[in-house]
């Protein structure tokens, strides 16, 4: 989630917190500590992630991460994560809009496997 040997921070704990919290409306929501940052989880799939800077990723894929490039934000490495947009986190219908497409297109992708 974040450099490598990073270690969780403050900021990343609050923004796993807060997103615990925004997106309960989606089911059996979590997180769990991760590489420095965390993972946050609908019932049991990782749909969104935070970095040890505290910086919100959601996943997406081909059909959803349009969004994500208009807003201009960068995608996680090489993982399926794409930074959220300030707007869209200072939006509260909006984030919730977003996690729920993250969750659903994390969801698809553990019923490939």
């Amino acid at each position: 989630m974040g450099d490598k040997g990073a270690k969780q921070s403050a900021a990343g704990a609050a923004m796993a917190e807060r997103l615990v919290d925004e997106f309960a409306p989606l089911g059996n929501v979590n997180s769990k500590k991760m590489f420095g940052g965390y993972g946050v989880f609908a019932d049991g799939v990782m749909f969104a992630i935070v970095d040890s800077a505290g910086d919100a990723f959601l996943r997406a894929d081909d059909a959803t991460s349009g969004p994500f490039d208009d807003a201009g934000s960068p995608q996680h490495s090489r993982m399926p994560y794409w930074l959220v947009p300030d707007t869209v986190l200072n939006d509260p219908k909006t984030l919730l809009a977003w996690g729920a497409t993250a969750r659903d297109v994390a969801q698809a992708a553990k019923k490939k496997k």
